[in-house]
């Protein structure tokens, strides 16, 4: 008899996707096993264990690859694969799939609405309303989107829809890439620190790597200058948040949209209390419509794997 195909789902991820995985496969939830006995579960399942699905924030790491004999793929719910051992993965032949194009827009959405927030200081305006203090006084000024100079990291899918955005604003567009992208009518910057000298406002939408890590330094954020803002999409460690703070703090940059922290869900208690920054929870992608989109092709890789067929969207 033919073992049942096992699919472990890292985080408690949408419902729906849930649902449509316990309707093809044996389902195991490792959110609900207690960290100190997922080492014996895992030995116990290991055996029907044949697929892993994460996220961005939990993948399928080194130690748990090893101890999945069985694994064939690792489906990510997430555009973003820093939380999977690739390498690993490639060794063993183990194929992976992302969901890259189902939250585009979406985050690309986000981006000029932290751009927007920042800029026009919406949540402090907010707060000034509630708290009564517009019947004292006016809300002090705040700057436009409209034409300003935006430099973007990383022109990929996500970079390009938010380039796209940012034009219909009559903003000009520089960006900055592992490599100059031959059709692209924007002007290319081949480092960050030149970038930043020309934008008045730096989004990050590039993918998190060794060499990306902490690409936003003391020095990038000196060279954008006090009157610049910056907006994180991306992942958290893209910025070293030490040198932000301490930049936020000092009135050296004049503003931040962070959708990503370096330690989340953790943070910093002087962003906290930072009225020039705009925060979010990681939701960049979470809507109803781009959740589903992204479960359903999260659905469809496993299908195509278990069924001899190519994968949707490959990474290995």
């Amino acid at each position: 008899m033919e073992t049942p195909i096992g699919v472990l789902l890292i985080r408690p991820l949408s419902a729906y996707l849930q649902q449509e995985l316990s309707k093809r496969y044996t389902l195991f939830k490792y959110w609900q096993v207690l960290p100190d006995r997922r080492r014996e579960f895992i030995g116990k399942h290991s055996n029907s264990i044949k697929a892993v699905v994460g996220n961005g924030v939990q993948g399928a790491d080194t130690e748990l690859i090893d101890a999945l004999p069985f694994l064939e793929i690792v489906a990510s719910h997430s555009s973003g694969l820093d939380k999977i051992d690739l390498e690993l993965c490639r060794e063993k032949g183990i194929r992976v799939t992302y969901t890259p194009d189902a939250l585009t827009d979406e985050v690309a959405d986000m981006a000029v609405l932290l751009t927007l927030a920042t800029l026009r200081r919406i949540c402090a305006a907010d707060r000034f309303v509630r708290s009564g203090e517009w019947k004292k006084s006016d809300f002090n000024l705040s700057t436009k989107f409209s034409g300003k100079s935006v430099g973007i990291i990383g022109l990929g899918r996500i970079g390009s829809a938010i380039a796209r955005r940012a034009e219909a604003f009559g903003c000009t567009i520089g960006y900055h890439s592992r490599s100059q992208k031959p059709n692209s009518k924007y002007k290319f910057y081949p480092s960050v620190l030149n970038l930043a000298s020309d934008s008045q406002i730096l989004i990050i939408a590039c993918a998190l790597t060794q060499e990306t890590r902490h690409i936003i330094d003391r020095h990038v954020i000196d060279a954008l200058g006090r009157n610049g803002i910056i907006v994180n999409i991306a992942r958290g460690s893209h910025i070293n948040e030490a040198e932000l703070i301490s930049a936020l703090v000092e009135g050296r940059l004049a503003g931040a949209g962070l959708d990503v922290l370096e330690n989340e869900p953790q943070v910093p208690n002087a962003l906290i209390g930072l009225d020039n920054i705009v925060l979010s929870p990681h939701v960049g992608a979470s809507t109803v419509e781009t959740r589903k989109a992204m479960a359903d092709l999260v659905v469809q890789n496993l299908e195509a794997h278990f069924s001899d067929k190519p994968l949707l969207t490959p990474v290995i």
